[in-house]
């Protein structure tokens, strides 16, 4: 099977420390509290902040937050497991869009932790077009903006909610998952593509 696999929040656990670091901002530095709305997972839309303060967000956090990171729990357990089996894995990120040394410090990790995926497409808006392109099985993303665009295409998902995330109905194209251990279930089942 070939897996699409989005990298932040999916494999790097960047979308939690993104979150404290969005608070610690929004508090600290603006002194003040801009959130509006909890479910959106870009800080472009959770906050209504201004575009000179979201620049100053990046620049002040965005390589932080991508030192600190580390594997998503369970991950390289999963991993390795899926790769012994066969699978194949392909990056479908949109990582490195903004500051281009965050794509360095994620191979970084990856390379750390012996991950090698089967193919790379970095700074990716349009993640259909590529899933399409390459064939996937199934796209494993934790953006529901992304996911209900795929599932539209017909693409299969495994959407990776976080638990303060929109909550999307599961159909024959979206299955939500928490961990790991469920992306595996899902997957050794074959529950998802025999539908």
């Amino acid at each position: 099977m070939k897996i699409g696999i989005d990298l932040d929040g999916v494999v790097i656990d960047s979308e939690t420390t993104f979150r404290t670091y969005e608070e610690i901002f929004d508090v600290d530095n603006l002194k003040g509290n801009h959130l509006v709305n909890r479910e959106e997972p870009k800080f472009q839309a959770r906050y209504n902040w201004t575009k000179e303060q979201e620049k100053e967000f990046i620049e002040k956090y965005f390589l932080i937050v991508s030192k600190e990171s580390n594997l998503m729990s369970g991950f390289l357990r999963v991993y390795h497991l899926l790769k012994e089996q066969g699978h194949e894995f392909v990056v479908i990120t949109a990582r490195g869009g903004f500051i281009k040394e965050m794509k360095d410090d994620a191979i970084r990790l990856l390379e750390e932790n012996n991950i090698y995926f089967d193919k790379y497409y970095w700074t990716i808006d349009d993640k259909v077009e590529i899933c399409k392109k390459e064939n996937v099985d199934i796209m494993i993303d934790d953006d529901w903006k992304i996911i209900k665009k795929l599932s539209d295409n017909h693409i299969k998902t495994l959407y990776f909610r976080d638990t303060n995330l929109v909550k999307l109905q599961e159909n024959e194209y979206i299955k939500e998952v928490n961990n790991w251990g469920d992306i595996y279930r899902i997957i050794k089942s074959s529950e998802l593509w025999n539908k």
